[in-house]
Formats: structure tokens, C-alpha cells, sequence
């Protein structure tokens, strides 16, 4: 039984470097570092067992009687085995004239391929089991070496959330006592409301104490700005940053003719695996912030997954552990580049929670919800209510409204998915969706964006359990709401999880009475720094009405800048443009149905 060695030797180092390939360099699963370990182990066992029968092999064995006709099927096999594996040790390319010591020693590379021992060579030996054991150790790394050397407790930032046209709300975290307390100041610059100098410090905000409850965070609200002007802040901490006030509702800033934002969702530190790679560093970051200085956007709209609690492996499920996955994306050395003078405001998704979250507010929710309030919706817009999770607010001229897919909705199975019981936003957040895309907008506000963590369109054929395709009712209920908005303004949704982009289209149903200029439109956009999924799982199926107008599955980095026109045009005008691992590669421009009260064919008409 000892001439199977070779066999499983080969087996479990081959599975052991594909494995930790994959792991490394495509999808950080959460199977692959216990998969890693079994093989390593069958590995080891196995390379020394050939080892030891290459050292104490006799010069003519003896025969024996096998005990059973499974031994003797079990060697058969294994000796088929070992006379391939040496075949190949021999190098049979043309090589029949050398002996097998020759040989090996022509084809050293062999023994680095299969994992076997070289028979003449220790060098060559120990580079083959060098390369399993580097995978081995990369692979620890990428689990352990963050989560217990950079807990980041040290972090000291200030960041900039939610700016309207008169507020702008800062995030401070201090933990040093000796920096307390912690005053903030801001003042406006030149500029702003045609002031040639700068004005002097205003006092806006001070801390006496942090601590632990807060995780050593607090915010400041800044009041009575002025729209379209620049702003500076200060923190004693000598942190220190700048923002620009929206621009009155329907209007643009004065220098310009458009509003540009932002839209990404999914980051992960250290991805794809690169060993020489700071362990928090985020390669989409730097792809973003090429970009930034050009696209000069007034705000990031990051729809979700901000943190990967339960990737490659989950190492807890209290508050603390999900405070250093936010702690750590805040210590990236490759935060500051997109965060200066950006504000970012966040969704949501079920990675901040546990993969595919629909069990509302029970364990580990509490804990998932501590951080995500610290460090997001303590500056994100206001909340729609007092208690709720999702917000709502007016950017120039285009309004939002961001969902929360996770807390409130129904368990995805075992419902239909077109049970009318079934829900993805609850009856309150419905109620305050449907408002909001039955209100009448102010002058100038052409567009209303509804922000979802998770597609709408159903054309995602992988997971789509968790997507709004295992919520159809619900989903028919908003579309036909959508359809019916106001003559004149646009609705389009934006979204992100699937790893991938596409940019879907919902038209109404031929001959019903919305128009085609009712026509929904959505861009999913994923991820900002993360895998690519290596398989197609976006399909169109004739018959459901969901067309595609752009599938761009692969790259690590994919982000969105959607440029909304000034609207005081009688239509309104949004651009769409999609940028893959440092490279614009599409864009799409859309246009409001006509402001025309009448039947869908009288809309139609006009809008051509």
C-alpha cells in the first residue's frame, strides 16, 4: 500500500496550488483556507512516505500474496500511478536513452510541477515543497495577518458625510486622551459668496470625552452655509479636510452646467493577493483616485458590502469585530486618496451583516448595527423617520432615495417569490418609497435616483434568492409606481453587489398605459476593489420584458460617475459613465420622457 504515496502526493499538491490560487487571486471563499490545511497535511504525509520507500527500497522486492481483491486492485492502481509519475521524472519527450537518473536530473522541472521528492537532488526537493509551503503561508496571511496586527485601535481620522446646501456633517475619531478635548472649526474660502479672502475660524464643535461606547467617534453638524461655496475644517487632532456645498435645489453650480457623483459598492483589503502589498492597501482606491481630480464629483454613493466581515474566514460576531472591519478600511493608507475632498455616503448590504442577511433585526444584526451607526448613518442624509435606515435627500437637480434591503424584509425562502406576503422593504419603507416617487419635485429637479445595495433586474440568473428577482411583487408594485411619476422626470435605479456591471432597462408592458418615455433604467455597478466573478451569471430570457443595454462582467475595480445635467431645460439630461480597472470603457446618456399630461401614446409622440 506504501506505492500509492506518489499518487496522493501529486493529487494534494496539485489540489493544494489550485486551491490557493484561486483563493488568492480570484474569490477569498471562506472553504478554501480549511481545504489548504487538509491538503497540506495530506501533502506532507504523503511526500515523506515516498521519501522514506525511495531510501529503503530493495533491489528486487519479494512477491507477496495480496489479503483481498480490493489490496490487489488498490496496488494495481497505485503502481499505474508511480510508473506514470517516474515516466514523467524521465522526461519521455524524446529521452529514451538516458537512464532514469539522467533523466531526472535533465527534467528537474518535473518534481517542481508534481510536488514529488527529486530522486537525486535535495535543492530541487526542497523547492518543491518551498512552493506549497510559501502558498501555505500566503494564504494565513491573507486571514490572520490584518485581524491580529492591524486592529487599527490607533486609527485617528476625520472624514466628511451628507453635504447639502446649507449643512455639511463630520465624522471625528480620537482615541488618544491626550488629544482631548477635541475642538472642530471651519471657515469658508475665497470665493464662496463672492468673498475675495478668506474668512477667519468659526468654533462649530468640541468633545470632552471618548470612549469605548462610541469606539472614541463623535460628529459634528455644520449649519447656515452658503450653496455652491468651499469650505475648510480643522480638528485639533491636525486633521484637517475641505467640502463644497450643494448647489440650490434644480440648479447647478454657477461654473458648471452638470452635478457629477459617484457609485461603487464591494472593497476588500488586500485584493487581488499581492504578498508585497501593504495588508490594508486597496488597489481600486488608487484606480478611483486617478480619476477623481478629472471627474471633480461632489459626493460618492457606495451602495454597500464597505466591509467583509465573513471574508476569507468570519473570526467573530461582536461589536468589536465588526468595528475593526470599519476600522480598518478608514486605515488603508489608500483612503486618503479618495476621501480629501469627497464625501462618501453609504447603503447597507448583507456582508456588513452576514452573506445574504434576511433575518431583520436578529443576532449578529445588533452588533453589524453598531459600527454601521458610528461610522455611517451618524453623517449619512437624514433618515426618512426618526427610527428608520434609510434616507432621503435633494441634490441640485436630482433627488434620492437610498433603501434598505436587509433590515426590514422578509426571509427569501420559503415564500414564492411572487407571494404578496412577501416583502423586501417592509410596509413603512414601501409606503415612503411610493411617496417619493409620487411627489412632485421642485423647479429644476429633472431626476430621482432610488439607490438599492442589490440589483433589481432579475436578469442575474446566480443568487438571484437574494435579489429583488425572489421579491416580484413587491418589485411590480415599485415599477408601476416608477412608471407613473410625473411627466417630464426620470427615474433611474442605481446598484451594486453582484461583482460585475450591467446597465438593464424596464419599458412598461406593450399596449398598457404608461409610455415607452416611462422607461426605467438601471446601472449595477460592482465592485470598487474586489473578485470578478470567472463565470457569466447576467442573462436576458426573451419573454420578461428586462433588456440589457451593457454587460461588463470582468475587472477588479468598477465604479460609476453619473453626470446630471443643469434642468432648466425642458428635459432632463444624465450621463452614465463606467470606468474598469483605471479605464473609461462606456458610457450612456438618458433623456426624461416629455413634460406632456396625456395617454401613452400622446407622450410617446412627442418624445419620438
Amino acid at each position: 500500500m506504501a506505492s500509492i504515496a506518489p499518487f496522493v502526493t501529486v493529487l494534494s499538491s496539485t489540489a493544494l496550488r489550485l486551491v490557493a490560487y484561486v483563493f488568492l487571486r480570484w474569490i477569498p471563499g471562506h472553504h478554501a483556507p480549511p481545504l489548504v490545511i487538509l491538503f497540506a497535511c495530506l501533502y506532507a504525509i504523503s511526500f515523506l512516505a515516498v521519501r522514506r520507500s525511495r531510501r529503503t527500497r530493495p533491489a528486487a522486492a519479494a512477491p507477496r500474496s495480496p489479503s483481498s481483491s480490493n489490496g490487489r486492485l488498490i496496488d494495481t492502481l497505485a503502481k499505474e500511478a508511480d510508473n506514470v509519475i517516474q515516466k514523467g521524472l524521465r522526461g519521455s519527450v524524446g529521452s529514451n536513452d538516458l537512464t532514469p537518473v539522467q533523466d531526472a536530473k535533465q527534467w528537474p522541472g518535473w518534481a517542481l510541477l508534481w510536488g514529488l521528492p527529486h530522486p537525486t537532488s535535495i535543492w530541487w526537493t526542497i523547492a518543491t515543497v518551498g512552493i506549497n509551503a510559501i502558498l501555505c503561508l500566503c494564504v494565513v496571511d491573507v486571514v490572520y495577518r490584518a485581524p491580529l496586527m492591524y486592529s487599527s485601535q490607533e486609527l485617528s481620522f476625520a472624514r466628511v458625510g451628507h453635504v447639502s446646501d446649507t449643512s455639511a456633517s463630520l465624522l471625528i475619531r480620537e482615541p488618544n486622551n491626550g488629544q482631548l478635548p477635541v475642538f472642530v472649526s471651519y471657515r469658508s474660502l475665497p470665493g464662496t459668496g463672492n468673498k475675495p479672502v478668506v474668512d477667519p475660524w468659526k468654533a462649530v464643535g468640541k468633545s470632552y470625552w471618548l470612549s469605548n461606547e462610541t469606539d472614541y467617534t463623535f460628529t459634528v453638524d455644520i449649519f447656515s452655509l452658503q450653496p455652491n461655496s468651499r469650505y475648510e475644517y480643522a480638528v485639533s487632532n491636525n486633521r484637517s479636510g475641505h467640502f463644497t456645498t450643494a448647489p440650490r435645489q434644480g440648479c447647478v453650480a454657477p461654473d458648471t452646467d452638470k452635478i457629477t457623483f459617484l457609485t461603487s459598492s464591494c472593497i476588500k483589503p488586500r485584493f487581488p493577493y499581492n504578498p508585497l502589498s501593504h495588508p490594508l492597501s486597496m488597489p481600486g482606491f488608487r484606480h478611483l483616485a486617478q480619476w477623481l481630480p478629472k471627474l471633480k464629483a461632489s459626493f460618492m454613493l457606495f451602495l454597500g458590502d464597505f466591509i467583509y466581515v465573513d471574508v476569507p474566514r468570519r473570526l467573530g460576531s461582536d461589536p468589536e469585530t465588526y468595528r475593526r472591519e470599519y476600522r480598518q478600511v478608514y486605515s488603508s493608507p489608500d483612503w486618503p486618496l479618495v476621501s480629501k475632498d469627497v464625501p462618501w455616503i453609504h447603503v447597507l448590504d448583507d456582508h456588513e451583516i452576514a452573506n445574504d442577511w434576511d433575518g431583520n433585526t436578529t443576532a449578529p444584526y445588533p452588533a453589524a448595527a453598531d459600527p454601521w451607526r458610528l461610522y455611517h448613518t451618524s453623517v449619512n442624509p437624514p433618515a426618512v423617520t426618526p427610527d428608520a435606515s434609510y434616507f432621503q435627500f435633494t441634490h441640485g437637480p436630482a433627488s434620492f432615495f437610498l433603501m434598505d434591503t436587509r433590515r426590514y424584509r422578509s426571509p427569501s425562502q420559503p415564500l414564492s417569490a411572487n407571494s404578496t406576503e412577501k416583502s423586501m422593504l417592509g410596509s413603512k419603507q414601501l409606503s415612503h418609497l411610493l411617496s417619493f416617487l409620487s411627489r412632485h419635485e421642485p423647479e429644476g429637479v429633472k431626476w430621482k435616483f432610488v439607490i438599492s445595495s442589490i440589483p433589481f433586474t432579475r436578469n442575474w440568473r446566480f443568487g438571484s434568492t437574494d435579489t429583488w428577482a425572489n421579491y416580484l411583487h413587491e418589485r411590480q408594485i415599485i415599477l408601476e409606481a416608477m412608471w407613473s411619476v410625473s411627466p417630464g422626470t426620470g427615474i433611474v435605479i442605481l446598484s451594486g453587489d453582484r461583482h460585475e456591471f450591467a446597465a438593464t432597462a424596464f419599458p412598461p408592458p406593450e399596449d398598457s398605459k404608461w409610455p415607452v418615455s416611462a422607461t426605467v433604467h438601471e446601472f449595477s455597478t460592482s465592485p470598487l476593489s474586489m473578485f470578478y466573478l470567472p463565470f457569466r451569471t447576467y442573462e436576458e430570457r426573451e419573454g420578461e420584458g428586462e433588456p440589457c443595454l451593457k454587460y461588463v462582467p470582468d475587472g477588479n475595480s468598477k465604479f460609476g460617475a453619473v453626470e446630471v445635467m443643469s434642468g432648466k431645460g425642458e428635459q432632463g439630461v444624465m450621463r452614465f459613465r463606467l470606468f474598469v480597472d483605471g479605464d473609461e470603457v462606456w458610457d450612456h446618456v438618458l433623456t426624461t420622457g416629455p413634460m406632456v399630461v396625456g395617454g401613452g401614446r400622446e407622450r410617446d409622440a412627442v418624445w419620438g
